[in-house]
């Protein structure tokens, strides 16, 4: 079959040599060029290391938009929105995905759908623009919205997460620098997260009389990639039967797993996969979901979404395994 041509705007990133390292793998795609202002007319390889033999790709200044079938859009959040603006006269025939949280509020004007595959997949398939969700957002969300639809939370989340340093993006920050991070952990935005706003969306989208507090309290982790959240909440049905709910719920998401062992972050990391862990408390349903910040939290799930919409099968260039040692 013919490949589609693919581009990336802003290439030098973490989400951004994620994708490449799929995309240049994926047997239906051709990546034809990875924009850069900072890196322009540099090779790949020299900013990506890890794609030596791989690639004999330069960054471009620019893009030209009309020659590609799809458009990942790798920038900082407010920057999306600039470069989609200006273009969109030139991107009516392109597949645009955003992996920045400019186009993730449901109420945008430019009609992107909300790229959680699980829950609207549907949705995805008949759309050409995509906004891929946050990190944390999809990992609590997938946590969740089982629970959810089947209307077994009674009374309020509580969430708390952790994240590795990646997470904060490539930009050096007081909090990223390896001497701060190195054996140590701090909070940060607590129940104020951005991620928030799109969590309580989609658990709206599935049960429009939801209305019990979110409170979430992430962490900042002293390792690279992943991350771990532990929702609970009162319910009364039985674990058994909370388990049946979860594994229905996702029996036809080829990432997601229902798992009967609680879970670590290596069982995930360089996966698109998704690990979910069931315990009861008490009054308590405990759910504990893991899941790679960079590849299901971000260029992984934006793959899928482009094999949903040219109606690929999902897992096309996501067979990849996790390092347990």
């Amino acid at each position: 079959m013919m490949k589609v041509k693919a581009g990336i705007y802003g290439g030098a990133g973490y989400t951004a040599g994620e994708l490449l390292r799929i995309l240049l793998n994926h047997p239906y795609v051709e990546v034809t060029c990875v924009q850069s202002e900072s890196q322009a007319d540099k090779s790949l390889i020299e900013v990506h290391t890890d794609l030596v033999g791989e690639t004999d790709l330069k960054f471009s200044k620019h893009l030209v938009v009309e020659d590609l079938d799809v458009l990942f859009l790798c920038k900082g959040h407010g920057e999306s929105i600039g470069f989609y603006n200006h273009h969109k006269d030139s991107l009516t025939s392109v597949v645009v995905i955003d992996l920045s949280q400019d186009f993730r509020p449901r109420a945008n004007d430019e009609g992107f759908v909300y790229g959680l595959p699980e829950l609207n997949e549907s949705a995805i398939r008949k759309s050409q623009r995509i906004a891929n969700p946050g990190c944390f957002a999809t990992c609590i969300q997938l946590g969740l919205l089982p629970a959810v639809s089947h209307q077994l939370v009674d009374g309020s989340i509580h969430v708390s997460g952790i994240t590795g340093s990646t997470g904060a993006g490539q930009k050096l920050a007081a909090t990223s620098h390896f001497s701060w991070r190195d054996s140590n952990m701090s909070v940060y935005k607590a129940f104020e997260h951005q991620h928030l706003l799109e969590v309580k969306e989609s658990l709206l989208q599935e049960d429009e009389r939801f209305n019990e507090d979110v409170h979430f309290i992430p962490y900042r982790g002293n390792f690279t990639r992943g991350i771990i959240t532990t929702c609970y909440f009162p319910c009364d049905a039985e674990l058994s039967v909370v388990k049946s709910f979860y594994k229905h719920y996702y029996e036809t998401s080829p990432f997601v797993h229902v798992i009967d062992q609680n879970p670590n972050l290596k069982q995930v990391v360089n996966t698109n996969k998704v690990l979910i862990y069931l315990e009861r408390h008490g009054e308590q349903l405990m759910v504990i979901a893991v899941i790679d910040n960079l590849l299901k939290g971000a260029s992984g799930q934006a793959v899928q979404n482009m094999n949903i919409v040219f109606d690929w099968e999902q897992s096309i260039g996501l067979k990849l395994k996790a390092n347990a040692f």
